[in-house]
């Protein structure tokens, strides 16, 4: 088996290497100072002028829509499998994404529209989201019911002549808290009497329409993550024309599946990425400290959380690399083990190793001196974006025991070793 990335794929890390070395990381502390000065100025809801002029770069650089496969409206899209390493490096610095138009939840909008939206949707919405020209949200889970079992939701979508009205109450809005978000996509019920995975459809939503109201946004570990901001958003009597149903009525699952595989896949590169940098900064800090008469990397046990890290950092890599290949020859349905593999491990992976970088830190780990504090919170709530664990391992397993159900009739008799 060939681990080697292409010769496309090196250029690439190349040049986003370079471009994160110039621009990037020397910015961190603009990015964080312009949101603290707007909100000192009464309003945090406003973005940030280093991403709008490091957004040119990056287009220039060669650096843009990188995460779109198999699209002729971005030609520059890569395969799942070479996206994945330039993701990761993305991934070390929050506000990095965004920067070469590859952030959440536009990526998976993006692809949704592009396989299941008309021409016209595309026309009117994916183009735009490609220049980079407008953000957009996904309004899926719901506070007044458990939506790990999205059957649950309850926003309801009628049909009403040549329109849907929608009605329901969203939270966890990723991304309506920016101005520039034009557009939502809506998962919601169309038909309470069908089938427990054929109620549910999904529908475009501008987010200018007339009964859209944007209430409050929602903190992480008290961080409120503006620009961006994670949303409750009530729908109220919403009217769209009905070419803005993806797909058709009772496919909202059959969407799902389709956006939320790559989803997870580009939060778990991101993770990835992070671990790495909470690694190097672990490091760093530990050669460059003494405690009790010698320097703290010295002692053994943080040359066990060093060597641990490690491991599980390139563990995590190889089955996301695994998982990023199938999705390109077997396709998102036939991957979903790896898939689930892949959320379960890596998120709680960058946990583990932040946490240690936070105590290699001592007080400064959990201050906002370093980004490590607000990497974990990122990385524990990934634990619950896109489905919590417990779910994905539930499917895990349920996948697993199918493998070894026994046919009608037959038994299986174990066979001892010597016998």
């Amino acid at each position: 088996m060939d681990f080697n990335y292409t010769p496309k794929v090196q250029e690439l890390q190349a040049h986003l290497l370079k471009f994160m070395d110039e621009h990037i990381y020397p910015n961190e502390a603009r990015f964080f100072r312009e949101i603290a000065e707007n909100r000192a100025k009464g309003n945090a809801w406003i973005p940030t002028t280093i991403i709008e002029e490091l957004k040119p770069k990056a287009r220039a650089a060669g650096l843009w829509n990188l995460f779109l496969p198999h699209s002729p409206r971005a030609p520059e899209g890569l395969s799942n499998l070479e996206y994945a390493p330039l993701c990761e490096i993305m991934g070390r610095v929050p506000f990095a994404a965004e920067v070469f138009n590859c952030s959440a939840p536009d990526t998976g909008n993006m692809e949704t529209i592009a396989r299941y939206g008309s021409e016209a949707n595309m026309d009117q919405w994916l183009d735009p989201l490609l220049k980079g020209e407008i953000r957009s949200a996904f309004l899926m889970t719901e506070p007044e019911v458990a939506s790990s079992d999205a059957t649950n939701i309850q926003c309801r979508i009628e049909r009403d002549g040549d329109d849907y009205v929608i009605n329901g109450l969203k939270w966890w809005s990723s991304g309506a808290g920016d101005p520039r978000c034009a557009v939502y996509i809506v998962m919601g019920k169309t038909n309470p009497d069908a089938g427990r995975h054929e109620q549910q459809s999904m529908i475009l939503v501008p987010s200018n329409t007339p009964g859209v109201k944007v209430i409050r946004p929602l903190s992480v570990f008290g961080y409120d993550d503006a620009p961006h901001g994670h949303m409750v958003v009530r729908l109220t009597n919403v009217r769209v024309p009905a070419s803005n149903l993806l797909l058709g009525e009772g496919r909202g699952f059959e969407i799902a599946q389709g956006r939320l595989g790559p989803g997870r896949i580009h939060h778990c590169m991101r993770s990835i990425g992070i671990a790495e940098r909470a690694l190097e900064l672990m490091c760093q800090r530990l050669n460059s400290r003494v405690a009790f008469g010698k320097p703290i990397a010295t002692q053994s046990v943080w040359r066990e959380h060093i060597a641990e890290a490690r491991c599980m950092i390139e563990q995590a890599r190889l089955l996301t690399l695994k998982a990023a290949y199938m999705m390109d020859t077997v396709g998102n349905k036939v991957a979903k083990a790896e898939i689930a593999m892949i959320k379960i491990v890596a998120p709680r992976m960058a946990c583990q190793v932040i946490d240690w970088a936070i105590q290699a830190h001592g007080g400064g780990g959990v201050s906002g001196d370093f980004p490590l504090a607000y990497a974990y919170a990122s990385q524990r709530t990934l634990r619950l974006a896109d489905g919590p664990d417990e779910v994905h391992r539930a499917s895990l397993a349920k996948l697993e025991l199918a493998k070894h159900l026994l046919k009608s009739g037959e038994i299986k008799v174990p066979v001892m070793r010597g016998s």
